[in-house]
């Protein structure tokens, strides 16, 4: 009766498996549940590591404007909030990763999906609709006046360049949205998996 329950389980994750004992079930779900933690992580890597190309960016057009106060200021702001972001990025690496299986798969699953919801469902989960204009508007300056071999205030004087800066800004806000959006979706999808497989797991128990 047991492995029919978790039979079940498969079934209603649309995965055809032909299993023979509860052992090969219960593995082939940890496995599965790994899978799709990892995917998890592929994004917070991909965060890691933009986070440090910006900064290494900001750091270098700082020191080769080193007479353009307003420029500076604009790019160490920016490097702050970047730095921030990347330690969390960095902490939720650390969460994610420890994929050590010495707890049962119910109580390992009910953690990481604790602290998913968190981060995709929680209070200051929808920050970034604030955050991300600020952000873009402050990268824009960056790379455009660092390109237009100009001070921030000239470019800013200069109608051409400021049209390209708001132009620049409304292009980047939209893809940026709309690849988030896309990514948020994806990942309250393999949120959703990962609580069906706790639901009948725990299920299972009673």
């Amino acid at each position: 009766m047991e492995t029919n329950r978790l039979q079940n389980i498969w079934k209603n994750s649309e995965t055809k498996i032909k299993l023979k004992t509860i052992n090969e079930l219960n593995q082939s779900l940890a496995d599965k549940s790994r899978q799709t933690m990892n995917k998890f992580l592929v994004f917070t890597i991909i965060d890691v590591i933009v986070c440090v190309g910006m900064i290494v960016f900001l750091i270098i057009t700082a020191l080769n404007r080193q007479g353009d106060i307003l420029y500076m200021a604009n790019n160490a702001v920016l490097t702050l909030f970047i730095l921030i972001s990347l330690v969390i990025s960095l902490l939720s690496w650390i969460k994610l990763q420890n994929n050590k299986f010495n707890l049962p798969l119910k109580d390992w699953l009910e953690q990481r999906i604790r602290l998913l919801s968190k981060w995709l469902l929680g209070k200051y989960s929808k920050l970034y609709i604030v955050l991300l204009p600020i952000l873009l508007v402050m990268i824009n300056i960056s790379i455009h006046v660092y390109y237009e071999y100009k001070s921030l205030i000239e470019v800013m004087k200069n109608e051409e360049s400021a049209i390209g800066l708001i132009l620049g800004f409304i292009i980047s806000v939209f893809v940026s949205f709309y690849a988030l959006n896309k990514i948020r979706r994806y990942q309250i999808k393999k949120l959703g998996y990962l609580k069906e497989i706790h639901s009948q797991l725990c299920n299972d128990c009673k």
